[in-house]
Order: structure tokens, then sequence, then C-alpha cells
């Protein structure tokens, strides 16, 4: 029997006092491009139909919930680029996007709920929640505008790099992605710290 998954809605966002912003981000696994985190208040009378996990959704449902929630709440967004990652990390450079996209809403929310176990340094009271993106609405908005983002970020860098599908896989370790860099080598926007990447620069040297 099929285990029902959760569906995120604002009870978790009911223990809290005063304005609530979900923080989540996308990126933090592939082998390119940048880390970005969102950083979402959402309107409860207003707030879109559907919204939930990015990851549960269409490419085409998550970029028209991303339009409707950017009409209807406060977004903030913030990016940690290849340079940053390779300098402090990826989980520092994560938590340096979400400071960066908490820092841009306005109005100043009291309380942050961030997906996952690690808070970044907020001026406001955090609240870390593990699979947050299935758990709050607020968190699964700003999964959804996260994830949009950067996969349009990675479509336009794909521009500029043609041959490592970078429109359809974003930078994630899929085979076609891994072929390409045996094939044309680690470009500037390859996060030469991880393994993959550190192995085809070894290959080609």
């Amino acid at each position: 029997m099929a285990v029902k998954r959760p569906r995120p809605d604002f009870s978790m966002e009911t223990h809290f006092k005063g304005l609530i912003c979900g923080i989540d981000e996308a990126g933090r696994g592939p082998l390119a491009g940048p880390v970005v985190a969102a950083a979402v208040i959402l309107d409860k009378g207003r707030s879109p139909a559907g919204i939930t996990d990015s990851k549960l959704l269409t490419r085409a449902k998550r970029e028209d919930l991303c339009r409707k929630i950017k009409n209807q709440a406060a977004i903030g967004i913030g990016i940690a680029d290849v340079d940053e990652i390779e300098e402090v990390n990826i989980l520092n450079a994560t938590l340096a996007a979400m400071v960066r996209a908490y820092d841009q809403l306005i109005p100043v929310p009291a309380v942050a709920l961030v997906d996952g176990n690690r808070s970044p340094k907020l001026n406001c009271r955090v609240h870390t929640v593990v699979g947050g993106d299935a758990l709050s609405l607020s968190i699964a908005a700003a999964s959804i505008v996260a994830k949009v983002t950067r996969d349009n970020l990675m479509v336009n860098l794909a521009g500029s790099y043609p041959g490592y599908g970078w429109e359809r896989n974003a930078g994630y370790a899929t085979s076609e992605h891994l072929a390409a860099l045996a094939l044309h080598g680690v470009t500037p926007h390859h996060r030469r710290t991880f393994a993959p990447v550190s192995r085809a620069l070894r290959a080609n040297n």
C-alpha cells in the first residue's frame, strides 16, 4: 500500500506570532552553477492553491506557481556563486544565500522557518524544520521560487556553454552531464571541489 505523503499547510506557522517567512534553497547537490535561496512571506488569505514541495511538481507547474507566488507574496532571493562555494564550502554558501534572501524581505519577518537542520544567522527567531517543504506552506513556496529561479539561471548559462545539458539537468550529475565533462572538460561554472569535477580535471591534465 502506497504511503500518503503529507501536504504542507499553515499548521506550523500558527505556533508563532508576528510575520513568518519560509526559507529554502535549490542547488546544493549539482556539479555546476550557483546555490539559490528564497525567502517567502505568504498571505494566508491569498496564497495560491497547489503549493507543495517543488520536487513533486512538473517544471510547468512550478513555473506557474512561482508566478502566482511572486504576485501575491513578499519574496527575497539570495545567490552564492561557484567561487563562494569553492571558498567556504557548499553548506556555508547555502547559509549565506539564505541570509541574503531574508535580508531582501520587506516587511521584515519576526520568525523564519528554515528547511533542514542548520540555522542561518538571521536577525529574527529561526526555527529549522527537517523536511519542511512537505510540512510548511511558507517553506514549500520558498522551495518553488528557489528552484524556478535557479533552473532559469542554468538555462541562461547553457546558452554560453552548450553540450552539458544544463537546460535539462540544471547542473546535476546526470549521465549526460558526466559524459560532457569527459568530452568537453570543466567550465568556470563547475564546482571543482566536487568529486566528479575533480576527477574530470585530473583526467584532462
